[in-house]
């Protein structure tokens, strides 16, 4: 029997569960009083360890010159050369000891177990640049035992469509072919985690369970359930291999807006942004050599899923796909992004959501590429870096700490004394789920929107904002409001349910991470957009020619 409780506590001194944290109401949610004496706290001198991890940080020369790749496949070749300069393995590498947690009340692993350690993959639908299945190989070359991965496709998730379903499943195929390059075996478990994981454990005499960390709702439940169904000698470790610096380590609560997360966030990059070490060839076990291929065919035929609103022509599933996508904004885009990111008419966006939402590729990978131009585009680079860390990680700490992320009791109390206050005024036109759906509002730019939604599965971000709070003044309630704006979100645009889209939808709607405004019907206090301040930022007439939207008379 080998003892984690030494090894992790001693090794990575792994934090507490995290339900010790505290949650907080929302709205009590607000700047610690606190916080000026943890800013200092995290400013003292590192100890001995944690300074001498020079593996774990990320080399400033790394990232003050342009990267002299000159093609795709060449950017392809530097992001694996990167890894491999990093360190051989993940043996060699100074793991971040706080990235991960201990579920279970056992930390005690069987030495002799046959099926050694397991990694659950969920969010994180990928295979390097992966912190979840690092530590899951990590632990299976320390006791010398097998890793293997495995994946639970339920056949109906919330209001997931087929278009959700193939892009997630399309980099689910190629986490396959490139698990079994590396000698781990990839399962694909039909059905519940809850009741196909623990019977896997228990078949092949799994010793650990790793998985990564995702805090909406029903993955939290999923974790949860599979955590009382294991056997109680098998340890459950999550990791947060989705957040560059961990939510748990991050804050340990609610934070009110991004002004009162950034430092938190952006004074642990120097720990946390660093560069990955491989996903290495296996050497224990058996390998591939008994594991069949998985069957596409018959897990497509199990979905249960709306198969009416199809696949999109321009994004490709996948972490190819994904770095191909990221090495075009580098070196295509980026330098536009500060200046042009809100306008809807330009390409200057990353487009990189609907690959980050399924985990295809790291957000810390995105932001170490873009950092790397900030010698040459300085601004754009410190935006894009504000956006995909600290917006990122402050939608994923208000979905984990209010657990009302996608209800209006989940808002603060001026908000929603705001929007209650002016329930009963008058709204001309009052619009069905079935005229914003199929576009046919009075507003050509609002109906151009929706229809890139549901064609390209996308919006502009400007225009998301713009779009949800239209959908507030045209609705009877802010509550169908917010349903709508939630439903249409999750249903068209391929990273519906996110918890940037929820907080998108919340600050639109709800005033979530904003501040109070003029007030004004309708709205209250709540920020207000309209078609004017649009003309004003972008040429909306190019946008409408674009998407072909008109203008409806309400009937």
């Amino acid at each position: 029997m080998f003892t984690l409780a030494s090894y992790w506590r001693e090794s990575f001194k792994i934090v507490l569960p995290l339900q010790a944290m505290k949650r907080t109401k929302a709205q009590k949610a607000g700047p610690s009083k606190k916080a000026a004496k943890s800013e200092k706290a995290s400013s003292k001198p590192k100890s001995d360890q944690e300074s001498s991890d020079e593996e774990a940080s990320t080399s400033k020369a790394s990232l003050v010159s342009k990267p002299d790749y000159q093609n795709f496949e060449q950017f392809l070749t530097h992001l694996e050369h990167q890894r491999v300069c990093t360190a051989a393995s993940i043996q060699e590498f100074s793991f971040r000891k706080k990235r991960v947690r201990v579920l279970s009340k056992t930390e005690d692993v069987k030495e002799s177990s046959l099926g050694g350690v397991v990694y659950w993959m969920s969010r994180d639908g990928r295979v390097q640049d992966n912190w979840a299945l690092l530590f899951a190989q990590r632990l299976a070359l320390k006791l010398e035992l097998p890793l293997t991965v495995v994946f639970c496709l339920v056949p109906k998730f919330l209001n997931a469509t087929i278009r959700h379903y193939k892009f997630m499943m399309g980099g689910l195929q190629e986490v396959e072919q490139q698990c079994r390059a590396l000698d781990i075996p990839f399962h694909l478990l039909m059905g519940p985690a809850v009741e196909k994981l623990p019977q896997f454990v228990k078949s092949k005499d799994i010793g650990a369970v790793v998985c990564d960390f995702a805090p909406l709702r029903l993955p939290r439940q999923w974790v949860e359930d599979v955590g009382k169904a294991l056997p109680q000698t098998v340890p459950l470790v999550q990791v947060d291999a989705h957040n560059v610096v961990p939510l748990w380590v991050a804050s340990d609560k609610q934070e009110y807006a991004a002004r009162t997360i950034r430092n938190k966030i952006n004074s642990k990059l120097g720990e946390y942004l660093s560069e990955f070490p491989p996903v290495v060839q296996h050497p224990h076990g058996t390998g591939c050599k008994n594991v069949k291929a998985v069957d596409w065919s018959a897990a497509y035929a199990s979905l249960q899923c709306d198969m009416e609103v199809d696949e999109v022509q321009w994004a490709k599933p996948g972490y190819k796909a994904a770095c191909q996508q990221l090495y075009e904004f580098c070196s295509r885009r980026l330098r536009h992004f500060n200046d042009k990111r809100n306008d809807p008419t330009a390409d200057a966006l990353s487009g990189l959501s609907p690959w980050l939402h399924f985990g295809h590729i790291s957000a810390q990978r995105c932001a170490l590429e873009v950092q790397r131009f900030r010698g040459q585009h300085k601004a754009s680079a410190d935006a894009f870096c504000e956006e995909a860390i600290v917006r990122r990680e402050l939608a994923d700490n208000f979905c984990f700490y209010n657990e009302h992320y996608d209800s209006l009791k989940g808002l603060s109390s001026w908000a929603y004394q705001t929007l209650d206050a002016h329930r009963k005024d008058k709204r001309d036109p009052c619009y069905s789920l079935e005229e914003l759906e199929k576009s046919l509002t009075y507003d050509d730019l609002w109906n151009s929107a929706q229809l890139q939604l549901v064609r390209e599965g996308k919006m502009h971000g400007f225009l998301r904002m713009y779009w949800a709070k239209k959908i507030l003044e045209w609705t009877a309630t802010p509550e169908q409001a917010l349903e709508y704006a939630i439903l249409l979100n999750d249903k068209y645009s391929l990273d519906g349910r996110d918890p940037n889209g929820y907080v998108g939808c919340m600050w639109s709607i709800g005033g979530v991470h904003d501040m109070g405004w003029k007030e004004r019907a309708v709205f209250g206090k709540v920020r207000y957009m309209n078609y004017q301040g649009c003309r004003r930022k972008f040429d909306v007439n190019a946008f409408v020619m674009r998407y072909g939207g008109k203008v409806h008379k309400k009937k």
